[in-house]
C-alpha cells in the first residue's frame, strides 16, 4: 500500500507531500518547494528510500527545493509537463519576485506526457495533464488509494489561478471536467495549499467549478 504524509513548506503553506511504498519503503516526495530540512528530517525519522522527485508543476512554492533535494539525495525528477519549462528556467526570477532564496535551475530526468505513469516502489501512479494554471501541469492519481495530488489545480471550495503568464482560466475549466471529474465523486485529492475534499463535494459546492456553474450532472 501506498502510505503518503503531507508537509506544509514555505511561506505559502504549500503542500508537499512524501510519499512510500510500505512493501519496499521505496519513496518518493512530490512537489518540494523548500525548506528542505523539513523533509529530509521525515524521511531520516521514517528510514524511508527515496529515489525520486514527482513535480506537478514549476512555480517556485512547488518545485523550489527540487535542485537542492535531488543533489542531495541522489534523486530522478520526473514532471512535470515539458510545458513548463519556461517556468524552470524562470526560477531565479520567480524566487526575486515572491521573496524566495535563489535556487539552482534543474533539467527533469522525465517530462510527462498524458497518460504516461510513475511507479513508487511497487505502486503505481497514473499521469494526467491538467493545463490552466501552467500549461504543463499534471496531477498524479492512485487508483488503489483512491487519491490524487492536484496541485494548483483545483482547492477545496476553489480553483488554481490562471492570471501568470500562459495560464488561461477556461482551460483549467476544461482540464478539471474532462481529466478529474470522470476519475470518481469519491476520488479524495491533496491540491497545493489548504485542505483535502473530495470531487463529488467539489462537484456539488464548488462555486468556480462546480455543477452548477459548468451545467454538468
Amino acid at each position: 500500500m501506498l502510505k503518503h504524509q503531507v508537509i506544509p513548506v514555505t511561506q505559502f503553506a504549500q503542500n508537499c507531500t512524501v510519499i512510500w511504498c510500505d512493501e519496499t519503503n521505496i519513496g518518493a516526495v512530490i512537489d518540494p518547494g523548500g525548506d528542505i530540512e523539513k523533509i529530509t528530517s521525515f524521511i531520516d525519522t521514517q528510514q524511508i528510500s527515496v529515489e525520486k522527485i514527482l513535480l506537478t508543476h514549476a512555480h517556485i512554492d512547488h518545485a523550489g527545493g527540487t535542485s537542492e533535494l535531488s543533489k542531495r539525495l541522489n534523486l530522478t525528477i520526473e514532471g512535470p509537463h515539458q510545458g513548463d519549462l519556461f517556468w524552470i528556467n524562470g526560477l531565479a526570477q520567480q524566487a526575486q519576485m515572491f521573496g524566495f532564496e535563489v535556487c539552482d535551475v534543474f533539467e527533469p530526468t522525465r517530462w510527462l506526457e498524458d497518460g504516461d505513469t510513475v511507479t513508487v516502489g511497487n505502486e503505481v501512479l497514473d499521469v494526467l495533464l491538467c493545463p490552466g494554471h501552467t500549461p504543463g501541469h499534471v496531477v498524479f492519481v492512485s487508483k488503489a488509494l483512491k487519491l490524487a495530488w492536484v496541485g494548483d489545480v483545483l482547492f477545496a471550495g476553489s480553483i488554481g489561478r490562471t492570471d501568470f503568464p500562459q495560464g488561461d482560466h477556461q482551460t483549467l475549466i476544461n482540464s478539471i471536467c474532462s481529466q478529474l471529474w470522470p476519475l470518481g465523486n469519491d476520488i479524495e485529492f491533496i491540491c497545493g495549499h489548504g485542505p483535502n475534499s473530495t470531487f463529488g463535494k467539489e462537484r456539488a459546492s464548488n462555486p468556480l467549478v462546480g455543477d452548477r456553474v459548468t451545467g454538468l450532472s
